[in-house]
C-alpha cells in the first residue's frame, strides 16, 4: 500500500498544534494545584467560622503566664484547629495537641482535657493541666485536674454564669502548650442605647443599712382619747338640732336646743340667790356704817355680814349647777332654753335625736370624734411581744388602697386573751386629710432590727431565674444573670451574700427585660 505523503505546510500546521497543547496542559496542571491549596485552606476557614459562645481560640492572653519567659524553644501559645474526636477544640503546638471540652456530668460543669502526640492519644497519666478562669467582676479562680477515665478532669465544678476567660497551659515532659477559651454563653447582648431605651437603669452594689421587718394586721379605730359621747344631762323635750350626722363642728358649737324644766329651776334658783344676795349686801353695808357710828350694837352688824356671806355661797352653788350641765347663767329667752355644745372640734359620727324628741338625762345622743388623729389597732402573737415596743415607728398600709403612712406605737397590751393568746396594740397615726377612715383593714409594718448590709441592691433588680434569685451584671456588650445568695430585705434594698461583689454595675429598674430577653435565646447549650 502506497502511504501518503504530508507537505511541508500541514506538518508545521501540527506541530504548532502539538505545541499550544502542551503549553494548555501545563496551565491546567498549575491551576489545580493552586485550587487544591484554596479548598484547604476554604476548609479550615469554615471550620474556624463554626466556633461559637465567642470562643476565639488561640487569643493571647492578656496577662502573660507566670514562668513564660522560662519556657523552652517552641513553648508558644498554640492555635486553634478542627474539632476533635469528642467534640471538643483542639489546639496543637508542635507535635503535642489538647483537646478541651466543658462538659456537663449530673448538672455540673467541669473542663474535661485530652491529649495527644501527632495524633496519637495520651494516656492522662502521661501529662498535667492547669486552668486560672478570669470573671466580667474580675475575680479569678484557679483549678486543678485529676485522671479521669482517658481524660483530665477540672477536680471542683465551674460555676455558672458560663462567661469568662479560661486560660489552660498543658505540660508533657519539656512539651508546653497554652491556650485561652472565651465563653460568652448566657450573656444578654445589648447596647447601652438599647438599654436605654428598653428602660435599663444602671446602678452599682453598695453598703446599705437594711431593717428587718415584718407585718401584722390591723384595723382603724377611733381615738378614743378624743371621742365623746354627747348627753343632755337633763331630761327636755327637743327644740331644735342644727348638728347633722358627719358634719364637722367647732367647740363650743351649738348642736340641739333643748327645753327642760330641770335647767328652768336651776336658772330660778340662781336668780333667787342674786336677789338675796344683793338685799344681805345693803342689809350689810348699812350695819356696818351704823356700827362704825356707834349707833347700833357690834352684834347686829355681825349677823348682817353672816346672812351676806351665805347669800353670796348660795349665789355661787346656784351658778355652779347650771355650769355643770354646761348651761349658761343668761337670763335672755326662755329659762328653760338648754343648748347641746360641742365639747372639741371633731365630727358627728352618730346622732340619735331628732325635733319634738322627748330625751332623758343620759340619752346618748350624739357622738363626736376628732379624726385628725386615728388608731390602728393590731392584734400581736404572744412571739412578737417582745418586739413590739411603745415608741417605736410603723408604716400602715392600707389593704384596699393605695396609702401609706407612718406612726408610733402608743400602746401595748400587757394581758393576753384566754382564747386567742394575742394581746393588743395600737399605733396612733397622724389623719389630716381623713383618708384613714374607722373600720378600714391595713397592714401594720415593725421594724425588728436594722443591721449594716456590706452590700446590697435594690429589690427591684433581683430576678428569679431556674428557682435562683438572679441579678443581671453589667458587661462589656450586654449583661449575665449572675446568681446570688440573698439576705434580710426591707422592701427597698436586699443585702446581698454570696455572688456580687461592692462596686459591680447592675440593672435596677427595668431588669425584667433583659430577664424576657435571656428567655427568648434560652435553648439547651451543648458543650
Amino acid at each position: 500500500m502506497k502511504i501518503p505523503t504530508i507537505d511541508k505546510k500541514t506538518r508545521i500546521s501540527i506541530a504548532v498544534i502539538l505545541a499550544l497543547g502542551a503549553v494548555l496542559l501545563a496551565i491546567i496542571l498549575l491551576s489545580g494545584k493552586k485550587t487544591e491549596s484554596g479548598e484547604a485552606g476554604g476548609a479550615d476557614h469554615s471550620e474556624a467560622a463554626e466556633h461559637g459562645d465567642g470562643e476565639h481560640h488561640g487569643k493571647k492572653p492578656e496577662v502573660a503566664h507566670a514562668d513564660e519567659k522560662a519556657h523552652a524553644d517552641g513553648e508558644h501559645h498554640a492555635s486553634a484547629s478542627k474539632k476533635g474526636p469528642h467534640g471538643g477544640r483542639v489546639f496543637i503546638q508542635g507535635a503535642l495537641g489538647v483537646e478541651v471540652l466543658l462538659a456537663e456530668q449530673n448538672g455540673e460543669a467541669r473542663h474535661q482535657i485530652w491529649a495527644y502526640e501527632d495524633s496519637k492519644p495520651l494516656a492522662p497519666s502521661t501529662f498535667t493541666a492547669t486552668e486560672q478562669i478570669k470573671r466580667p467582676q474580675g475575680e479569678t479562680q484557679d483549678y486543678a485536674f485529676a485522671v479521669k477515665d482517658d481524660s483530665l478532669l477540672t477536680t471542683k465544678m465551674i460555676a455558672e454564669p458560663h462567661v469568662f476567660e479560661a486560660r489552660f497551659v498543658v505540660r508533657r515532659g519539656k512539651q508546653v502548650v497554652q491556650f485561652s477559651i472565651e465563653s460568652e454563653e448566657g450573656k444578654v447582648q445589648l447596647t447601652d442605647a438599647q438599654a436605654k431605651a428598653a428602660g435599663i437603669k444602671i446602678e452599682t452594689a453598695a453598703p446599705a443599712r437594711i431593717r428587718s421587718a415584718f407585718q401584722l394586721a390591723g384595723e382603724i379605730r377611733f381615738n378614743e382619747d378624743r371621742t365623746a359621747h354627747v348627753v343632755p344631762r337633763l331630761a327636755g323635750v327637743v327644740e331644735s338640732v342644727t348638728a347633722n350626722l358627719g358634719q364637722q363642728v367647732k367647740k363650743g358649737q351649738v348642736l340641739a336646743v333643748i327645753a327642760s324644766t330641770g335647767v328652768s329651776e336651776m336658772r330660778s334658783e340662781y336668780l333667787s340667790a342674786q336677789k338675796r344676795q344683793a338685799l344681805a349686801q345693803v342689809t350689810y353695808e348699812r350695819e356696818k356704817k351704823l356700827w362704825q357710828d356707834k349707833i347700833t350694837a357690834e352684834q347686829d352688824y355681825l349677823q348682817a355680814q353672816q346672812a351676806f356671806r351665805e347669800a353670796e355661797i348660795a349665789t355661787q352653788n346656784a351658778r355652779q349647777k347650771l355650769a355643770a350641765i354646761g348651761a349658761s347663767t343668761g337670763t335672755a329667752g326662755a329659762l328653760s332654753r338648754y343648748e347641746l355644745r360641742a365639747p372639741f372640734d371633731g365630727a358627728i359620727v352618730e346622732k340619735h335625736i331628732a325635733l319634738g324628741e322627748a330625751v332623758k338625762e343620759d340619752s346618748n345622743v350624739f357622738i363626736i370624734s376628732d379624726l385628725s388623729l386615728v388608731w390602728a389597732e393590731i392584734i400581736v402573737p404572744a412571739k412578737d411581744l417582745g418586739i413590739v415596743r411603745v415608741g417605736e415607728r410603723a408604716t400602715v398600709k392600707a389593704t384596699s388602697m393605695d396609702s401609706v403612712s407612718t406612726g408610733t406605737v402608743s400602746y401595748v397590751g400587757s394581758l393576753l386573751g384566754e382564747q386567742t393568746r394575742t394581746a393588743k396594740a395600737r399605733v396612733t397615726l397622724a389623719n389630716p386629710s381623713l383618708a384613714w377612715r374607722p373600720g378600714l383593714f391595713v397592714n401594720v409594718e415593725l421594724t425588728s432590727d436594722e443591721r449594716h448590709a456590706p452590700v446590697a441592691v435594690l429589690a427591684d433588680a433581683i430576678q428569679t431565674v431556674n428557682d435562683s434569685p438572679t441579678v443581671f451584671v453589667k458587661i462589656d456588650g450586654g449583661f449575665v444573670g449572675q446568681v446570688v445568695t440573698t439576705g434580710r430585705s426591707d422592701g427597698k434594698y436586699t443585702e446581698i451574700l454570696t455572688g456580687i461583689n461592692p462596686g459591680t454595675a447592675y440593672a435596677a429598674s427595668g431588669s425584667f427585660v433583659i430577664k424576657a430577653e435571656q428567655g427568648k435565646g434560652s435553648a439547651e447549650h451543648a458543650h
